[in-house]
């Protein structure tokens, strides 16, 4: 932690004034005034305990699980980064962080492995993985949007950046795909779209697509 007179203190507090940042503190004992990010807390809290269960972790093996937890959470995608519909890539929250998405090295998964034939490093990776499995399919649950067949949606158009459901995907890798085209039945009713991704395009069904937020203006226009 920076000291109140250290060097780097001193050049966060000027930069922060030169820029008029102005704190504003939820109140003692509200933590539901905190909304959004106070959700994405809890969740990570309720799935943290069931990973780590009765297992000890030493100091650094703790450490080292919440850093990697940490890169899941700030992985995840929050809307399109630009318009380009050649641009397959999403704000992240690590876009704030270090100026970019971030990435994990790609490891096989342990998650079927009986723990007491694991290292000690392996059941730290074991447990990411089962944290990522769990709090993935919550996080892509809570973007999912149900309209009943019988009912014209104009949200799926040629450009829109969504997520495509796959259950394999490592941690911290998102499949991003764009719109491409749709292609509207009989009855006028779009239930198949063609997406492209990083190295292919192929036709999905709606129900296996996920569509990130957009703002607000943009679904007014």
């Amino acid at each position: 932690m920076f000291t109140a007179h250290s060097k780097e203190s001193c050049i966060i507090s000027k930069e922060l004034a030169k820029n008029r940042v102005q704190w504003r503190f939820n109140p003692p004992s509200a933590p539901h005034f905190g909304g959004l990010w106070e959700t994405a807390v809890k969740s990570t809290k309720h799935h943290l305990r069931r990973v780590i269960g009765v297992a000890t972790l030493a100091y650094k093996e703790m450490a080292t699980l919440l850093t990697q937890i940490e890169a899941c959470l700030n992985s995840r995608p929050l809307s399109a980064l630009s318009d380009d519909p050649e641009d397959i890539s999403a704000l992240t929250p690590g876009h704030f962080l270090i100026g970019s998405s971030l990435v994990a090295l790609p490891e096989p998964t342990l998650q079927d492995l009986p723990s007491n034939r694991l290292s000690r490093w392996q059941h730290i990776q074991q447990m990411r993985d089962h944290f990522w499995n769990r709090w993935a399919q919550e996080y892509v649950q809570s973007l999912i949007r149900r309209p009943k067949w019988q009912h014209q949606t104009t949200e799926f158009q040629p450009g829109r950046l969504c997520l495509l459901l796959q259950e394999s995907t490592p941690p911290s890798r998102w499949p991003l795909a764009r719109i491409l085209a749709i292609h509207p039945g009989r009855d006028g009713l779009v239930r198949v779209v063609t997406v492209k991704t990083i190295n292919s395009e192929f036709l999905r069904l709606i129900s296996k697509l996920i569509l990130l937020p957009v703002p607000a203006a943009e679904t007014e226009n």
